[in-house]
């Protein structure tokens, strides 16, 4: 079984966290963000990982904290539920448009976090969520997890459609570079025999 728990409690967040990587797609999230829940469901269900995600944030405060911690527990999790990443695919990639964007992420589950981003939003909400935490939320991801990860948006003018197709495109290639490869044979995925480091 490819699964991970994680449970991360601090004075500014209460965090559950619990994942299936081979799951069918399910979700319940609950971080008291409206945007963010709707977009760790888009994550969910196109990456086919069963994510169960609840929140307890210092909201009173901003929504820094919240959006933070979800993403390093969620980061942890991938990471508890990959083990030692032996047989994965460990590259994915994908082109995710909506309507009039388009977004393409490249990632690698190398053990070496680093993230490359190349995207942006011209208003300071969606919903109640500020957008300048959603690049924060796929660095914090990344670091936990051990991914180099690469987001584009190529194009695109709607905010709420950027958003989406940039985590729809982080599903789809998640969903690729986690996958087993019978052909490798549980190996792991590096001349070096380990991944990180």
């Amino acid at each position: 079984m490819r699964t991970g728990r994680i449970e991360r409690n601090t004075a500014e967040t209460n965090i559950l966290v619990e994942l299936d990587l081979d799951g069918t797609g399910k979700y319940d999230i609950s971080t008291g963000i409206g945007f963010l829940d709707h977009m760790v469901e888009q994550f969910s269900k196109h990456s086919l990982i069963d994510v169960t995600m609840k929140v307890d944030g210092d909201l009173h405060v901003d929504q820094h904290h919240t959006t933070e911690d979800s993403a390093l527990a969620l980061g942890q999790a991938l990471a508890a539920a990959l083990g030692d990443k032996g047989g994965i695919a460990r590259y994915g990639s994908a082109y995710s448009p909506m309507d009039e964007t388009l977004a393409r992420v490249a990632l690698d589950i190398s053990g070496r976090p680093y993230i490359v981003w190349r995207a942006g939003f011209s208003q300071e909400k969606l919903g109640e969520w500020d957008t300048e935490l959603i690049e924060h939320w796929f660095h914090s991801v990344a670091q936990t997890c051990g991914l180099t990860l690469h987001i584009e948006l190529l194009y695109g003018t709607n905010n709420h459609h950027i958003c989406e197709s940039i985590y729809k495109g982080f599903a789809r290639a998640m969903r690729t570079a986690v996958e087993i490869d019978p052909r490798k044979g549980g190996a792991i995925p590096s001349t070096k025999g380990q991944l990180g480091g």
